[in-house]
């Protein structure tokens, strides 16, 4: 479904991602893992189009996003829900997730659906659908960040270290979300800082060091290896 294939990407002067490649199947979970600074958000925020590809291709079945402007990618099937959730406090619920759904804007009876489908999802956004985004607790705002997101319908969810920060119960209720999510179809690639938990939930994952992929696996077997040689010595 998603190929990339030698991307490089970055910041002004500095790469940060060098000539990595990686592929995720229809309906999988792929982990992206590694220390702070390895180039995980880059790699999430440059498949959205957040960050301009230097180099390389990344396809969505068949489809180069990498020429493409970040409108065009989510109306290709790709949504992002960066870290720190990036809602907008001063509007409603109901604000929040129609904005996540102007690429249906046209569409009514869609966005109605779509609405239907988050509220399945995260019932707490529902009962609370005129309050203004702001004033919700934290694992509140990711619901909504996430739903915001799945208000395009989209193919392709890019988690960005959806969980920090939230109660082990918040944290268990978003998962049992992106569960249904993925028996519907979805594929995901999450970034996060939970290794025992990403490998615990994702079917394979990625060990990004220095912008680059340096081991992947089944997470069911990189949980039986010892992976802290990768964060504090940054080498396979």
């Amino acid at each position: 479904m998603l190929r990339l294939e030698r991307v490089s990407a970055g910041y002004g002067r500095i790469t940060i991602i060098m000539d990595l490649s990686l592929t995720v199947a229809r309906g999988e979970m792929v982990a992206l893992l590694g220390p702070n600074g390895a180039g995980k958000s880059t790699l999430v925020k440059t498949i959205a189009g957040v960050v301009p590809n230097r180099g390389g291709r990344i396809e969505l079945e068949g489809i180069d996003l990498a020429t493409l402007p970040p409108h065009r990618i989510v109306a290709a099937g790709v949504v992002l829900v960066p870290e720190g959730r990036r809602i907008f406090g001063p509007f409603s619920v109901i604000d929040n997730l129609r904005l996540g759904a102007m690429q249906l804007h046209r569409e009514a009876q869609r966005v109605e659906e779509r609405l239907d489908y988050v509220f399945r999802l995260f019932p707490p956004l529902e009962e609370r659908r005129r309050q203004r985004a702001g004033t919700l607790s934290g694992g509140e705002q990711q619901m909504l960040a996430i739903g915001r997101g799945m208000m395009s319908s989209p193919k392709l969810l890019l988690l960005d270290e959806p969980f920090l920060g939230l109660a082990p119960k918040v944290v268990e209720e978003i998962l049992a979300a992106i569960a249904q999510m993925r028996g519907d179809g979805l594929t995901v690639v999450l970034v996060d800082q939970k290794v025992d938990m990403a490998l615990g939930v994702s079917d394979r994952a990625a060990i990004m060091v220095h912008g680059e992929i340096v081991h992947q696996g089944a997470s069911a077997k990189l949980r039986e290896e010892d992976l802290s040689r990768f964060y504090f010595l940054g080498a396979g």
